[in-house]
């Protein structure tokens, strides 16, 4: 960082122009800037692009996008002191989030309004919350014994080239996904149990001879939960059924490829969480990658890496919540289930889960709305500068609202799967699905009387999504893979 620092330095003495170091941005970098105004060019910068707009972001996405965006400093390749590393670190332990608008970037330098809602923060400008409550920046930064820092060449332009804001998103997000394709091999093994479906169709050779990673491991778990259920014993017994509904015995297929997109974006994620994405990048002879000292102009800011698999990440975790809904209508509909009309035992009198399916239905619906990419569209700016964009961070709130739209459709189906294995008593479920009933019910209290359930199914969606089900499992000696 210090050798990177001393060459931008060179070249904002020098009388050569420089792209964000002596000149001004987009469409303005033929505009030459005098040296005494440098300074003064980065502050303006951040003020005249902090143009976002909308709710805020919440505080642990920031928290991930000054992380990231820290992580790009560090490279060595920004040439920004390491003050503002440094700063934007001290701001994280001391808790001083800078407000940052959900909306205004378009991907392509980078994220660029939001991000420069952050950086506002550092020059005691803009606004932050402080343990939860909004400050103006520069109380936020002295009540955390911060003073403002003055911006040298380039600095402020290292704060907003990058990604960060869309890959915080959605590398929040991915962890969130992850663990409801977890989740949703073990309510889909509590639902197999209440629809006296056969574990037959999770055999391991019918997976291992089509070899997809993901539907191994899915097929793994739904095996594993499943064992020794004397439910399932009982299929083999009394039920003329000669084979499951696709949503059951094609759950290996589904969850599998979803698990297999999701490894997909992992991998794309953690290669942009080290990547630099500032411009121009700065490099200096003796740095492992240079054999020369040199600031190059390249596109390494564009989103459009991140974008197109935040927009794979939703499409693949939309069809975990489409699956999940036709499993709970199996469940919900007597003619396919064989249980009671809406898991009620007084149908008719009692409505039981006949709306919190329609809720699914509805959630499952619009997620083919929020499904659509983002990433194939593109709308010029700065005067046509930036002719082709990303629109990474719409594809990150998509993404976002499809995980917490398919939690809830998950959710639902986890709850009436409950009810619907309690119609079979005495016979108990497989041991891994006995032990996610147990933990159900030790929060939620049972459904035998019409109540509104959407307070209860708000809850479970966040358990899920923090990883309660894992937990649950880990407790009990289950390692879900």
């Amino acid at each position: 960082m210090s050798r990177s620092r001393a060459l931008v330095e060179e070249k904002a003495r020098g009388e050569a122009p420089v792209y964000g170091v002596n000149t001004g941005f987009g469409l303005l970098a033929d505009k030459k800037v005098a040296p005494d105004k440098l300074e003064a060019l980065q502050v303006n910068l951040l003020r005249s692009h902090a143009a976002g707009v909308g709710r805020p972001l919440p505080e642990t996405m920031v928290r991930a996008i000054m992380l990231l965006r820290a992580n790009v400093l560090a490279t060595g390749h920004t040439g920004a002191r390491e003050l503002v590393l440094d700063y934007l670190v001290a701001m994280l332990n001391h808790e001083v989030h800078p407000v940052i608008p959900r909306q205004g970037s378009v991907g392509a330098s980078g994220d660029l309004a939001p991000l420069a809602h952050l950086g506002l923060v550092l020059l005691g400008e803009g606004s932050a919350t402080v343990r939860g409550r909004e400050l103006p920046g520069l109380l936020a930064l002295r009540m955390a014994g911060l003073e403002p820092i003055k911006l040298a060449p380039k600095e402020g332009l290292s704060l907003v080239n990058g990604t960060q804001v869309m890959l915080g998103i959605g590398c929040m997000i991915h962890v969130a996904a992850e663990r409801l394709a977890r989740a949703a091999d073990a309510i889909g093994a509590m639902t197999v149990e209440a629809l006296k479906g056969t574990p037959k169709a999770f055999d391991a050779r019918l997976t291992r001879v089509r070899a997809h990673p993901g539907g191994i491991a899915s097929n793994g778990n739904l095996s594993r939960l499943l064992a020794g259920s004397a439910i399932a014993a009982s299929h083999a017994l009394d039920d003329d059924r000669v084979q499951d509904p696709y949503s059951l015995r094609c759950m290996p297929a589904v969850h599998g490829s979803v698990r297999d997109a999701l490894a997909h974006v992992r991998a794309v994620l953690e290669r942009e969480v080290n990547a630099c994405t500032d411009n121009p990048l700065v490099f200096v002879e003796g740095d492992g990658v240079s054999t020369e000292s040199l600031l190059l102009s390249g596109g390494n800011f564009h989103g459009h890496p991140v974008s197109v698999v935040l927009d794979y990440l939703a499409l693949s975790i939309a069809s975990l919540g489409a699956i999940s809904e036709r499993r709970t209508e199996q469940m919900v509909n007597p003619r396919e289930s064989r249980l009671p009309a809406f898991l009620t035992d007084d149908p008719g009198l009692k409505s039981g889960f006949m709306m919190a399916h329609v809720t699914a239905a509805a959630l499952v619906s619009e997620n083919k709305v929020h499904a659509h990419p983002a990433s194939v569209d593109t709308i010029p700016t700065s005067g046509g500068q930036e002719d082709h964009v990303s629109m990474g961070v719409t594809a990150a709130l998509k993404a976002e609202t499809v995980v917490e739209n398919v939690a809830k459709v998950l959710a639902i189906e986890g709850l009436a799967a409950l009810r619907g294995v309690e119609f079979h008593v005495p016979l108990a479920p497989g041991k891994g699905v006995a032990v996610l009933h147990d933990a159900l019910r030790a929060v939620f209290k049972p459904t035998d009387e019409d109540r509104p359930l959407g307070g209860d199914v708000e809850r479970l969606a966040a358990m899920l999504t923090d990883g309660w089900a894992d937990r649950a499992f880990r407790d009990a000696g289950i390692e879900l893979s």
